[in-house]
């Protein structure tokens, strides 16, 4: 394994210098920005790849920059909106800023709009930035807070090298996110407080080397695959971050390639390598690993068509047929373990495919759909049924009405698409699924309605209607299922309300909703 990732490093070393790219994540927990830029796609002022996420600040820069062009087109919200992203992305801006030091250090100054302190000269930028935030929920029982404290920094070297990191201590007065619940939130490994709460940490951050058509680096963060309004049902983002190798290639307008390959946490216990120590049993975890891909075509101007595939592979080291990007590897995984016909001895491959369309000016349409078992034959056989998610949906922007936006969707995922009878390849990390929150054999309709009446302000009111039907247990073993899906309800939810947000401060939001 060390010779493979040793080959990578020098590779990675020797890249060209073809022009000035630095690549650094935008969080996608940061919706208002998000928003923004869908608003702006809607229109049709830019064409962004929805379908992956999270977007570079250099591209949203980019989309920012662009929209300033055509600002004729926008409302006074719009202009006001674009000009307060436009300081906080894009270099130079009239962004007003405050000097802290003199002499050595002339070039630290403090920038209001983000609460952030910089440091830039000629080669290197740094930005700090604090992270604090408090939550309470109340109903008719209890109240449940939550609290998180802790700091970011961005950094960039030269023409082309950017690392960034964050870390976020948490505490919650009780626990709402588990592996077993559902909950459209990203799932964090707990450890129990003695007052009854729990307490979690988050460490993520990267290394990443850009040039002009494409980046490549070392990350250990969340990343949103598919098109969504309420969660992804391809790679979703709600498992704790994984560690990953990201390469993303987009050497013409109309191509893209993405590609990872992550150290995902298994939690299965390898009783061959835990051991006791005196008194002490050390716990040794199995392997397991994801590789993915995700090929975009724009065909069309403002039509995406993307389609990938992946593998969850384990019980071996690194290995390098899967760290070729553009490779299908459910045929590699044929090659390297025989498979038989009931899947024992192979890994866990799958399929994706997600269509964007904002060719309708005001509309955008999208479907993406998740494969775990697609077999032609089984459509017209009745009980014996593939195993896949579908998500249609849309955004409705600025018509009738400008700030008014309409948007909804639908999930639908027949049985055990996202189970594996091997525990060490199923979809999931830290026993998190990797997809969809509802997991398998579930439904779930969205609708929202949103106003936006001046800058950093939206109004929102939204509907939920969740349900999920028998859990069956993946034990056949000719890989087929005659369980019939949505045959009884175990669990529903049906939630709607009203949510106000105020972005006061780039990324600090205050919420109030009923």
């Amino acid at each position: 394994m060390n010779k493979y990732l040793t080959a990578l490093i020098i590779g990675w070393m020797m890249m060209p210098l073809t022009g000035r790219s630095q690549y650094l994540p935008e969080a996608t927990t940061n919706l208002g920005i998000y928003e923004f830029i869908d608003e702006l796609a809607t229109i049709g002022l830019i064409s962004p790849n929805s379908a992956i996420k999270p977007y570079g600040r250099d591209q949203i820069a980019i989309w920012l920059t662009s929209a300033e062009k055509e600002q004729q087109k926008l409302s006074l919200r719009q202009k006001a909106e674009l000009d307060f992203y436009l300081k906080e992305f894009v270099p130079g801006w009239q962004e007003k800023r405050y000097k802290l030091f003199a002499g050595y250090f002339k070039p630290v100054s403090l920038y209001p709009t983000s609460l952030s302190v910089s440091y830039a000269d000629s080669l290197f930028r740094f930005d700090l930035r604090p992270i604090l935030g408090y939550q309470i929920t109340r109903n008719s029982d209890d109240n449940l807070t939550r609290s998180y404290w802790g700091a970011a920094f961005s950094a960039t070297f030269g023409r082309n090298w950017s690392a960034w990191a964050s870390l976020r201590d948490n505490h919650e007065s009780e626990a709402i996110v588990r592996p077993g619940y559902f909950i459209n939130r990203p799932g964090v490994p707990l450890k129990n407080n003695p007052d009854g709460g729990v307490d979690f940490s988050e460490m993520n951050g990267g290394i990443v080397y850009s040039w002009k058509w494409g980046s490549f680096g070392l990350v250990k963060d969340h990343l949103t695959w598919g098109n969504n309004r309420n969660g992804s049902n391809i790679l979703s983002g709600n498992s704790p971050s994984f560690t990953h190798i990201a390469l993303k290639i987009k050497p013409v307008r109309w191509l893209e390639l993405n590609y990872i390959h992550g150290w995902l946490v298994s939690n299965v216990v390898d009783s061959t390598r835990s051991f006791w120590d005196d008194y002490v049993y050390r716990v040794v975890m199995r392997s397991k690993y994801i590789a993915a891909n995700m090929i975009t075509i724009t065909p069309l101007r403002r039509l995406d068509i993307s389609f990938g595939n992946s593998v969850i592979y384990s019980d071996q080291g690194v290995h390098p047929a899967y760290l070729i990007p553009i490779f299908f590897y459910k045929s590699v995984d044929h090659t390297l373990n025989n498979t038989n016909s009931t899947g024992e001895s192979g890994q866990n491959a799958q399929l994706f495919f997600d269509i964007s369309s904002r060719q309708i000016n005001h509309l955008h349409l999208f479907m993406s759909a998740y494969f775990d078992e697609l077999h032609i034959s089984r459509i017209k056989e009745g009980l014996i049924h593939n195993f896949f998610s579908l998500k249609p949906g849309f955004r409705l922007d600025g018509w009738p009405l400008t700030g008014l936006s309409l948007e909804g969707e639908y999930t639908l995922t027949k049985p055990l698409t996202y189970q594996h009878k091997i525990s060490t390849t199923t979809f999931t990390s830290n026993d998190y699924n990797l997809g969809h929150y509802l997991r398998d054999n579930s439904k779930e309709l969205y609708l929202a309605v949103r106003y936006k009446p001046i800058r950093g302000l939206s109004l929102t009111a939204w509907l939920t209607d969740a349900k999920h039907y028998n859990n069956y247990v993946y034990n056949n073993r000719e890989g087929v299922s005659d369980d019939k899906p949505f045959a009884d309800l175990t669990w529903s939810h049906a939630e709607y309300g009203l949510k106000a947000s105020w972005e006061f401060v780039y990324n600090g939001y205050l919420y109030a909703s009923v």
